[in-house]
């Protein structure tokens, strides 16, 4: 058992939770005030939901979400069990649908904000992260998918990420297919999705899966697996979503790499016709995801993004240091205020004897001007 009165042992952390220090924390707000900043240029306007709210209305406003990964407790106020959100999209479902529900279509919002999880996955053991993202709500169309991908991969772009790639998926492939063109008795449809999610050739004749092999084989870049995708939808179930693909694609342009994986479902919960992930380079695993889905309660159609903005700042250039004026006992306040006004940061002397070099001054005000130290 841990000694939580040993000096030694009762600051520490717990698992999956780490400080960030200055220039971690420049880094991540820098990233998010460029995201942000796209975001909100393309007519997104920003919400702020609390970090807790009731398990109820969490659990059902997102297909796929369990509160079993959140943390809860009761409130002593309702003597309701309250959550710690572990996805910030579900609150913006819940504002959509009850605070905006009467707010002009498309309603275009964004978000930034600080998730927590009970456990993380071996590759991700973070339990904290801060996510951000933007929801299109109201429409369910092509071009509403368009500009959401497009707006995630500027966004990234602004955060000064290079190499960026989108990979398509088609989260309801499976259902649109089993449902005439490529028949399954309803009890294997589960067992085939799993199975293509997790690219098992074997495990996908033994689930009686084997008419859907030949999706395993239409991956890859954007182009060369939409041809195999129209080669293999004789009955033309997948027509529209295929062509919807393509006006997507054609929409980002040279902006950002497009691959296509169609069986991918991992992270895809409660999309619907649409899904993509979005990768770059420095960025270990995904930096972020998106797609098309209906809010629980509701069921208006939406179209969104949600971008790890910890693991974006962690390969994004590192910020210039900023230039930093020391100011000496007796400096002019209108002056200070002055230089403020112009973009420098100043740091007042207190006591004798302070090194403003040790300070990360840059600079020093001499005879009211700064001066290079």
């Amino acid at each position: 058992m841990t000694d939580t009165t040993n000096p030694q042992t009762s600051d520490l952390l717990p698992e999956g939770l780490e400080d960030r220090l200055p220039a971690s924390a420049a880094r991540i707000t820098t990233a998010m005030r460029a995201c942000l900043d796209v975001l909100d240029g393309h007519g997104y306007d920003r919400v702020r939901p609390p970090v807790l709210e009731f398990e109820s209305s969490l659990a059902r406003r997102m297909q796929g979400i369990s509160t079993r990964t959140m943390f809860r407790f009761v409130d002593p106020a309702s003597l309701r069990t309250l959550a710690v959100r572990s996805d910030i999209t579900p609150q913006i479902g819940r504002i959509a649908a009850t605070s905006m529900a009467a707010a002009p279509r498309p309603l275009r919002l964004a978000y930034c904000g600080d998730t927590a999880l009970i456990r993380a996955s071996q590759l991700d053991p973070a339990r904290e992260r801060l996510q951000l993202g933007a929801e299109l709500i109201g429409v369910d169309t092509v071009a509403a998918a368009g500009e959401i991908v497009t707006l995630a991969v500027r966004a990234l772009s602004a955060a000064g990420l290079t190499g960026i790639s989108v990979d398509f998926t088609l989260p309801d492939l499976v259902d649109t297919l089993a449902a005439k063109a490529m028949p399954l008795a309803p009890e294997t449809v589960e067992p085939v999705r799993r199975e293509l999610d997790t690219k098992d050739a074997g495990g996908l004749k033994a689930a009686g899966g084997e008419a859907y092999l030949p999706l395993l084989y239409a991956t890859g870049p954007f182009e060369e697996a939409l041809a195999k995708l129209r080669d293999l939808d004789a009955g033309g179930a997948l027509k529209s979503r295929l062509d919807g693909l393509e006006a997507v694609a054609a929409r980002i342009g040279v902006d950002a790499r497009i691959t296509l994986d169609p069986t991918e479902r991992h992270g895809f919960e409660y999309q619907s016709w649409f899904g993509f992930t979005l990768y770059a380079n420095g960025v270990r695993g995904a930096a972020g995801r998106g797609g098309t889905y209906r809010i629980g309660g509701s069921e208006e159609a939406a179209t969104g993004f949600t971008l790890y903005v910890d693991a974006v700042a962690e390969a994004a250039p590192q910020p210039d240091a900023p230039q930093t004026v020391y100011l000496p006992i007796g400096f002019s306040e209108k002056k200070a205020a002055q230089l403020r006004a112009d973009g420098w940061r100043t740091v007042e002397q207190l006591s004798d004897g302070e090194d403003p070099r040790a300070l990360g001054c840059t600079h020093v005000l001499d005879d009211g001007k700064p001066a290079a130290l």
